[in-house]
């Protein structure tokens, strides 16, 4: 089976790759079957010359590949028919803007498998960014606290090696006792704790930070359950909350009360309370100043996330009394870090531990015969239709929603 790397052509540019020279060459010690070329590169994080070095082959032509793996969307007209390709899509919420996407891809009859669906049988991620959206999200939240308080100036991500540089560079700063709010329980949320446990910051209770005071900088990890409750008081599980979010308001405001930076690492799910609204956000008891929204739902569960912000122009300010976006330098602003590409920023670290994500939960199902069903289950199109799993998009493939 011949495996290809395909260059990323997005704009902007994404400097990421499935697997590095060195994960290639792990690969290949795996399953010597397997053939892989990598088509050539200008702006990979990883140049030609170093999977060249390594006796890959770097190439212009991949017709002659069975699959093709890459990051981000492949624009339609370097769509190659009658392939089987990987990417982030972002077709899989009925996102309209890559409709003709999921359209050129049926048109070619090219199987896709979504980076997003390859999941475990109980529905949990298999691969993915998420981690490294954590580790910049968090730092670039404390750069946004130095820029807007001009008490220190943290250099761009984009300028650092790797995530031991970031953390370097976060302890060097001197802060005050402030309390900071992360959010989730998945590889988002836990990509940020390792920036605050790095840092050296203490992990407090949830009921000791809603409690009491600190001569030091603390942060707490709060789960679903943290900061919601169910409408008729009882206290079920995690489990309750998921299936049944209709059931739940939000209870956020007892920590909004006495956060001062609030990371959002959370996953937001249909149907489940927002965390805090524009009202609460006009309350005089919601103390928070700073929001790192790294997941990044517009106009949703965090109110002040009005847009996606760029790795360019990061910070933004939110003004809760007119609702509306500010200079993150006026005096009534929240300040908002609300990158929604942030892994592009660190593309080196992000792409080995992605393509060890992808070397030991993804590749295997080739040659074991799927035994695991990872490839049945992600596969969204297939012979020119989509997949049964996949067959809620016909409206939308449709043009009828």
């Amino acid at each position: 089976m011949k495996f290809g790397i395909i260059k990323e052509r997005k704009n902007p540019p994404d400097k990421r790759v499935v697997f590095s020279p060195k994960k290639i060459i792990e690969f290949k010690n795996q399953f010597p079957s397997a053939e892989i070329k990598v088509e050539n590169s200008d702006i990979r994080v990883f140049s030609d010359e170093s999977y060249k070095e390594l006796g890959i082959e770097v190439t212009n032509d991949l017709t002659d590949c069975d699959v093709l793996l890459g990051v981000k969307e492949v624009p339609v007209d370097y769509l190659i028919p009658n392939k089987k390709y990987f990417f982030f899509s972002h077709t899989v919420k009925k996102q309209p803007y890559n409709r003709k996407l999921l359209l050129a891809i049926l048109d070619k009859n090219i199987e896709l498998y979504d980076h997003e669906t390859i999941i475990k049988e109980d529905g949990a991620r298999l691969i993915g960014f998420g981690r490294f959206a954590g580790i910049v999200g968090a730092y670039n939240g404390f750069r946004a606290m130095g820029l807007k308080n001009k008490t220190y100036n943290l250099p761009k991500v984009e300028t650092l090696e790797n995530q031991q540089e970031l953390i370097s560079e976060l302890r060097k700063i001197k802060f005050k006792n402030i309390k900071i709010l992360l959010t989730g329980n998945g590889k988002v949320a836990y990509g940020a704790k390792e920036m605050l446990d790095g840092m050296g910051i203490k992990k407090v209770s949830v009921d000791d930070f809603v409690s009491k005071s600190f001569d030091e900088t603390v942060y707490c990890l709060a789960d679903v359950l943290d900061y919601n409750k169910r409408k008729d008081g009882q206290v079920i599980d995690n489990n309750d909350f998921y299936n049944n979010p209709q059931n739940y308001e939000s209870d956020f405001m007892r920590l909004a009360k006495v956060t001062d930076f609030f990371i959002a690492g959370h996953f937001f799910g249909n149907g489940a309370p927002y965390l805090f609204t524009r009202e609460d956000a006009k309350s005089v008891d919601f103390k928070i100043k700073f929001v790192a929204d790294i997941s990044c739902d517009v106009d949703g569960p965090v109110a002040s996330t009005l847009r996606a912000s760029t790795i360019a122009d990061p910070i933004y300010g939110y003004d809760p009394k007119t609702e509306t976006e500010v200079d993150y330098n006026n005096d009534n602003a929240i300040v908002v870090m609300a990158v929604d590409n942030l892994p592009c920023e660190l593309p080196q670290d992000a792409s080995e531990g992605f393509g060890e994500m992808f070397l030991k939960n993804v590749i295997p199902a080739f040659f074991d015969g799927d035994k695991d069903g990872v490839l049945e289950r992600a596969k969204m199109t297939e012979k020119g239709k989509l997949t049964e799993r996949f067959s809620y998009l016909q409206a939308f493939v449709d043009g009828n929603e």
